[in-house]
């Protein structure tokens, strides 16, 4: 199996993580399972800046381990959990670089959530 390609971040695809100004609030289903003053914001190109919350600020409880994983080039690879709310599983709602490239390093030890499956509120 060939190496996977690894990327520099450059002005055509920059990246930065800032520390937010900010409390972060996160909700599913209703349901507050993240909150910290601690958050980092993602900035890559042109896509929407995403908010990477301490993993020991998310709900320890509601975490369950996915056997999904993605490869980003600037990234490396991501790990998977499902959220645990209620009665309910929502697949594959937050991801993670456990061991992130140096060009994102700051991110290690922290998680994102899928707009699409959580309310990330920055207030």
């Amino acid at each position: 199996m060939s190496q996977p390609e690894v990327r520099q971040p450059t002005a055509e695809h920059p990246i930065t993580v800032t520390p937010t100004e900010g409390h972060v609030t996160v909700r599913v289903r209703g349901q507050v399972v993240a909150e910290t003053d601690a958050a980092l914001s993602l900035k890559e190109s042109t896509y929407p800046v995403v908010q990477y919350v301490p993993i020991e600020a998310v709900d320890a409880g509601a975490l369950r381990r996915s056997d999904t994983t993605t490869y980003c080039p600037y990234k490396g690879e991501a790990n998977y959990y499902h959220l645990g709310i209620g009665d309910e599983t929502v697949d594959d709602a937050i991801w993670t670089y456990e061991q992130p490239y140096p060009a994102v390093a700051q991110i290690a030890g922290h998680v994102a959530f899928y707009p699409d499956k959580a309310d990330v509120a920055v207030s």
